[in-house]
């Protein structure tokens, strides 16, 4: 495991939010043929057509964004964290300082996802973004100007590793829930009430000043909730900045990406919003516990792979759910097709 400290380049690789908005909407798409040839295959496999299910679909996604024969020798796990300002107003349970001492506890080797990352083979990076600054409290202003948004998404867009089969992707951030619903809400609409969860564990009156602080917010920022981007980074996190980076750097590259819980899936959100397509390269590793993650994947139309009542972030739903991609790949390239065992295929 390894904590990547980021650093300022000269020429950053978007510079404003209109080359951001541009790169959005240039999109590659799959290698169609790719998935035909794994789709022809799992026809000829020992099986009923189509009785592994989602696990077929899956082999045949892996291999339209990789361009070839599906494989998963190279995955990679990038966890972003960040410091909210938004936590003054008592939407966490938890002190900001619990960000950093996190991080720690992730290069010692000791949370759920060094655990989860090491049984499902990947490799895992951390990435902490001006732990020491956090972004302003989005009820008096923007999270971020346009400058330090750009700098979060660019440092996002060059982690990702063109090489990689698979990113999955992650987050740590004392009151990022509050940042993610806030989000959610510009994109597709409601309040506070409608989007806030208990996060890391609020009480009702914790509950209650989260519900407030998404609303002063979304009230502050409504001449720019309009524009995906802009209330990004109004309403955002660089941690989330982060994420959206790269999505946005795994689908250049071909990369598929499973996006862990609500925050991640808010994160990515955007580029679904720029681009109908955005998200096309993405599987919803898991729906968490937090209330209005499965609203946000339907209205994205991203089903999970999984629901086991998880809540934790840290990009743990998509490092599990790495598991199930392993199987879908040992079952297509490990089974015996129909001739090869000497089974009798469907009669015509």
């Amino acid at each position: 495991m390894t904590i990547v400290v980021p650093t300022e380049t000269a020429s950053p690789r978007f510079a404003s939010f209109a080359a951001l908005r541009v790169a959005c909407l240039d999109l590659p798409g799959g290698d169609d043929a790719a998935a035909a040839a794994v789709r022809a295959r799992q026809a000829e496999l020992t099986k009923p057509p189509g009785s592994l299910g989602r696990l077929e679909d899956l082999a045949a996604w892996l291999a339209k964004w990789r361009g070839g024969p599906p494989r998963l020798d190279r995955v990679d796990i990038l966890v972003f964290a960040g410091n909210h300002g938004v936590t003054v107003r008592g939407v966490s349970p938890y002190p900001a300082a619990v960000t950093a001492q996190m991080v720690a506890n992730f290069s010692a080797g000791g949370a759920a996802i060094n655990q989860l990352a090491k049984a499902n083979g990947a490799t895992l990076r951390v990435i902490p973004l001006d732990l020491d600054t956090p972004t302003t409290d989005f009820t008096v202003g923007p999270a971020m100007d346009e400058s330090a948004f750009l700098s979060a998404v660019n440092t996002g867009y060059e982690a990702v590793r063109p090489e990689a089969d698979l990113l999955c992707l992650g987050e740590m951030g004392i009151g990022n829930t509050t940042a993610a619903a806030a989000l959610a809400a510009a994109l597709f609409g409601g309040d506070g009430a409608r989007w806030a969860g208990r996060g890391t564990g609020v009480d009702d009156k914790g509950l209650a000043r989260k519900q407030v602080a998404i609303d002063e917010g979304l009230a502050r920022h409504a001449a720019v909730i309009h524009d995906p981007l802009q209330a990004a980074a109004a309403l955002g996190g660089r941690e989330l900045a982060a994420i959206l980076g790269a999505t946005l750097a795994a689908r250049h590259h071909r990369v598929p990406v499973l996006l862990d819980g609500f925050v991640c899936t808010a994160a990515a959100a955007p580029l679904a919003k720029v681009h109908a397509g955005g998200l096309d390269h993405v599987q919803a590793a898991h729906v968490s516990a937090e209330a209005a993650h499965r609203m946000l994947l339907d209205a994205l139309e991203l089903p999970p792979l999984l629901d086991l009542g998880m809540r934790l972030g840290e990009g743990s739903g998509a490092a599990l759910a790495v598991s199930i991609l392993r199987a879908a790949l040992a079952c297509h390239t490990g089974m015996a097709t129909f001739a090869e065992a000497g089974v009798a295929s469907k009669s015509h």
